[in-house]
């Protein structure tokens, strides 16, 4: 008789199951968002909110068919989309709650119908391709911004046009992207026409959980911050910065034995890698808490 998995269970296989999502074939983002959605809600049910999207994704596509017709040039297919999703189902983002966890998580969004940039373009992005508009991620510094093209099979880089889904679907000049560049990463920053290419499935999911991971470690919910972190590793193993948050997250919990293991593999793995000064004195303070957990492990023992 095949025992039922424990929530530990469910949580451990987690990222893995996030990163074979990340690797399948096809264009979809809305099952491996709402896998990540798993870290605030451990008993999240998808498969309503994959047919809700469906649906929606079905209403746009009859809104667009309507008015203007799908060989309307691209802005006005836009304005469909942006007329049904932002005007008559009253999605918005989501200014005054942006650190609500919930803005983070795919079903939040769409039950609160408000997120956060990120999630408000995946959002975007799977209701405009059920509706015929082909629309990719941006992973814009700050905030993040979706590309819709004309021609669905364009691979042109800079082909399209830049909408923002987190103010109502607006559509961006080149001098729009400057001054979102500059109120995010300051007035000296250099705009490059790279900060606007399309973003691959994983770099959107790396995103959406450094967004999470970070809003658990400002909450100490230290439990939740691990398990995102975790999912990160799974997303991309030899990153660093993860796997000395994680150990430190596992020290924060008191379970040093796994704290020291990622943290003594972590000063391994930087020695061999060059370091700028402040990964240096990063460093440092981690040797700090190495020598601390090894006195700790030993008095367990």
């Amino acid at each position: 008789m095949r025992s039922v998995p424990t929530e530990a269970d469910r949580a451990q296989a987690l990222p893995r199951q996030i990163a074979d999502a990340a690797d399948q074939p096809g264009p979809d983002l809305a099952a491996p968002a709402f896998l990540i959605a798993r870290l605030e809600y451990p008993r999240l049910d998808t498969a309503p909110y994959l047919a809700r999207l469906d649906q929606i994704g079905d209403d746009a596509f009859h809104f667009v068919a309507k008015d203007p017709g799908h060989d309307a040039p691209l802005a006005a297919r836009i304005d469909a989309v942006n007329r049904y999703l932002f005007g008559e189902l009253g999605f918005a983002g989501n200014r005054e709650q942006y650190e609500d966890p919930r803005n983070s998580c795919l079903n939040g969004v769409m039950d609160r119908k408000t997120g956060i940039p990120i999630t408000m373009a995946l959002l975007y992005i799977e209701v405009a391709r059920r509706a015929g508009v082909r629309a990719d991620g941006v992973n814009f510094p700050g905030h993040f911004l979706v590309r819709a093209r004309q021609d669905p099979h364009a691979e042109a880089p800079d082909e399209g046009l830049i909408v923002d889904p987190f103010h109502g679907g607006a559509i961006l000049g080149e001098t729009d992207c400057r001054q979102l560049l500059n109120r995010y990463v300051g007035e000296d920053a250099a705009f490059e026409p790279t900060l606007l290419a399309p973003a691959t499935r994983r770099q959107i999911l790396i995103r959406m959980l450094l967004n999470l991971k970070r809003l658990y470690v400002r909450m100490h919910s230290f439990p939740q911050a691990r398990a995102a972190t975790d999912a990160l590793l799974a997303l991309q193993p030899s990153s660093l910065a993860d796997l000395r948050d994680r150990g430190l997250l596992a020290y924060h919990m008191n379970d040093f034995s796994h704290a020291l293991r990622d943290l003594e593999e972590y000063l391994k793995l930087s020695r061999l890698s060059e370091q700028d000064e402040d990964e240096r004195k990063e460093a440092e303070q981690v040797w700090d808490h190495v020598k601390t957990l090894r006195r700790r492990v030993a008095q367990l023992n």
